[in-house]
């Protein structure tokens, strides 16, 4: 089924001295969703934004918060986040230890579920989690670092993932992450996402409004909507 795609500018790439005027260009550029990548220095050599910015952030935009936790203990970050506002929280396939029990404690704190696959991670690692998870999401970088190349051998992984995808009948998003531009966009479109977080092709624009408008011209096709997934 083709379907409308779904941008969620990630706020890392942004100026962080000006968080809430990130989350009003995304606004204006028609964006979906805002991306927040929280990292620890520990699962990932980074430290970002913590539940106050998350906080902040829910004050300064309408937009749902997709939150990304790429920590190394996750189970001690989802109420705190859940509380700051968070619509969505990804946890990492590598990190939560018991990830069928982290995904169903996401959804009682009232958020939507996700599972996050690094890139060298099997897409066999999602295999008893479909129906525990909202929104499955392929890094196609490594992740800790915005602005790195994108992985084309990750290709791959999205195509299975969406053929398996349709083949459960499963209703969730399926997003990709990581060197995000109009290229990769495209290519990650064709292999079967309809998700697309994007940092530095956003934020480290001149006009960031115009560069998400810009991205979502790219992606569509001439009846507006993206190919594969489910609905925004």
């Amino acid at each position: 089924m083709a379907l409308r795609a779904v941008l969620a500018p990630s706020v890392i790439a942004a100026d962080w001295a000006s968080l809430g005027e990130a989350a009003r260009l995304a606004e204006a550029g028609g964006a979906d969703w805002l991306h927040l990548d929280v990292m620890d220095g520990h699962f990932v050599p980074n430290l970002t934004l913590g539940p106050d910015a998350c906080r902040a952030l829910r004050r300064a935009s309408r937009l749902p918060l997709d939150v990304h936790l790429m920590v190394a203990r996750p189970d001690e970050w989802l109420a705190p986040f859940a509380e700051a506002g968070a619509g969505r929280l990804t946890v990492h396939a590598e990190a939560a230890r018991h990830a069928g029990r982290t995904l169903a404690r996401a959804r009682a704190l009232g958020c939507e579920a996700g599972l996050a696959l690094n890139p060298e991670t099997s897409e066999t690692a999602l295999e008893y989690l479909w129906e525990a998870v909202d929104l499955v999401l392929v890094m196609t970088v490594s992740p800790g670092f915005a602005g790195q190349p994108f992985l084309r051998g990750v290709l791959a992984k999205v195509e299975r993932l969406r053929a398996r995808a349709d083949r459960l009948g499963w209703p969730g998003r399926l997003a990709v992450d990581g060197g995000i531009d109009h290229d990769t966009a495209r290519l990650c479109r064709d292999a079967g996402a309809d998700t697309f977080v994007a940092g530095a092709s956003v934020y480290r624009q001149a006009d960031p409004a115009a560069a998400i408008r810009s991205l979502r011209e790219a992606l569509e096709d001439g009846d507006g909507k993206a190919r594969g997934g489910a609905p925004a």
